[in-house]
């Protein structure tokens, strides 16, 4: 029979377990004297609760220090994503966080104006000095970056491109502030043992009220990247007119796609001429575009275009298979001169493909070319600035047999060291060069000089935009062996050329 004193006891183990199960483990039962079987569950109860309640304080110590360790993680990545790993300037994504605030931030006082630096012919140093000794040029030039004063942002975006956001300054004070950073690089700076000098094309994006942070960064890239075309240790503010034109080169480049699957791309074949003979020795791919609305466009409109849009590899796919085929047709009908080589201009992109030898292995196969018919064109600053994957190339392409060319020779780096060097058989004389052959002597010895360069290294000279008979005949004289240019013909449609190889007259 339980007693009424029972009854409250039971109650009361009832009530503290419904403490104990809201949460409250800190709370404990009393035992009462009576120590019967009411209080050994009340006793068994409390131990639990001791042995929980010491668990929940053990498990909240984990837990604060795994929250410890993830919000250092957290930091951690932060900073990670904030921050430029090899100059410790800012990254790419916190520019462009800044640059969202520092725009809502204006309102219709000061605008932050964006200013961005891509450095001039880094890629040299990588290639030249090692990558180890352009991470050192890369860590100074951060550094003297600094002289954009406290309180701008600086990053770097990528590789060799920096940005700095300029905040609460008038346009003057910014464009003061873009020159000197271009002038805070151009102290040497030893990379690998080696002094070098930089210098860097500069884009400015003044700001604007209602200027979004999208807009701010993508007219200063604009900007950048029109100072980079126009010439090293160039600086430009963003117009209007670059947007422009940007939207129409990415309108060109769309109507380029369609072109090189329309048909709407041709060659034409500029003559080659021996100087010595005056006969036809070969002749020089150019191509054409013929474009729907436009007329025909020279490759000056639309190359540079196509390079930024990575189209060069698929045209120059395109030259070599045209030129290499009518080749083919020319070689049986009517027939091609033993030593003709048509001469195909490849650009610097192209150099990088590890397959180009075997592409035009099977182009030759494929068409019954010999290679000795072929001359493949590179400028001299694409092979300096080309590096190990550019030279590999040229000497996979002459153990085929095909000649290679150095084009634009006299306007870089010419050296006897690197023809010598180099697997080429011929390079061709800037036209810029002809200026004055006949009528200044200076320009005459440099031209002689030039050639005797050429030929000191075993390679045969071409000289191009010869413009008349004199000009010919001086070269002749100076023991160029080969010549093209307006004087002998302009560059031909192929029923032209044909006609040429034929013995007919051209006209």
């Amino acid at each position: 029979m339980t007693r009424p004193d029972d009854e409250r006891r039971l109650e009361e183990l009832v009530d503290g377990i419904v403490v104990l199960s809201s949460g409250d483990l800190s709370n404990r039962l009393q035992v009462s004297p009576a120590r019967d079987g009411i209080d050994a569950v009340t006793t068994g109860i409390n131990l639990l609760a001791d042995e929980l309640q010491s668990m929940y304080e053990e498990l909240e110590v984990r837990v604060a220090q795994r929250t410890a360790l993830l919000e250092a993680a957290k930091a951690e990545l932060r900073r990670v994503i904030d921050t430029d790993e090899l100059t410790g300037l800012a990254s790419r994504s916190l520019l462009q966080e800044k640059v969202a605030e520092a725009v809502a931030a204006a309102g219709g006082g000061r605008q932050p104006a964006l200013i961005l630096l891509d450095l001039d012919s880094f890629q040299l140093i990588n290639d030249s000095l090692g990558h180890a000794a352009g991470d050192a040029v890369l860590r100074e030039a951060a550094l003297r970056l600094g002289a954009a004063g406290a309180g701008h942002l600086i990053a770097r975006l990528s590789g060799d491109e920096f940005a700095v956001l300029v905040v609460d300054q008038e346009p003057d004070a910014v464009l003061e502030i873009a020159a000197r950073l271009g002038d805070s690089l151009k102290d040497r700076i030893d990379a690998g043992g080696v002094a070098v000098a930089l210098t860097a094309g500069t884009g400015v994006r003044l700001g604007q009220p209602g200027l979004q942070s999208e807009e701010l960064i993508r007219d200063a890239d604009i900007a950048m990247h029109e100072a980079k075309k126009r010439g090293r240790d160039t600086l430009l503010v963003f117009s209007a007119a670059m947007h422009e034109a940007a939207k129409q080169r990415v309108h060109l480049v769309a109507e380029l796609r369609t072109a090189l699957t329309a048909d709407e791309l041709e060659l034409e074949y500029q003559p080659i001429m021996d100087l010595r003979t005056g006969k036809v020795a070969g002749a020089e791919a150019l191509i054409r575009w013929q474009h729907p609305d436009l007329g025909p466009l020279a490759p000056a409109t639309f190359l540079d275009a196509a390079d930024e849009a990575g189209l060069t590899g698929e045209i120059g796919h395109w030259v070599l298979r045209n030129a290499i085929a009518q080749t083919g047709r020319w070689k049986s009908d009517p027939g091609i001169p033993a030593d003709f080589r048509t001469h195909i201009n490849l650009a610097p992109a192209d150099l990088h493909h590890v397959d180009l030898a075997p592409f035009v292995e099977g182009l030759l196969d494929q068409h019954g070319v010999e290679p000795s018919h072929v001359s493949i064109e590179i400028t001299e600053t694409a092979i300096m600035r080309g590096g190990p994957e550019v030279t590999a190339t040229m000497q996979s392409l002459n153990d085929l047999g095909v000649r290679i060319e150095i084009d634009d020779f006299g306007t870089g780096y010419s050296s006897i060291s690197y023809l010598r060097a180099l697997p080429a058989a011929q390079a061709k004389i800037d036209k810029s060069l002809l200026d004055g052959l006949n009528t200044d002597r200076q320009q005459e010895e440099f031209v002689a000089a030039i050639l005797q360069l050429i030929h000191s290294a075993g390679l045969s000279a071409v000289a191009e935009g010869i413009e008349d008979r004199e000009q010919a005949e001086r070269l002749r004289q100076l023991d160029c062996e080969f010549g093209q240019g307006y004087f002998f013909s302009r560059p031909l449609p192929v029923a032209g050329m044909t006609e040429l190889l034929a013995g007919r007259d051209a006209a």
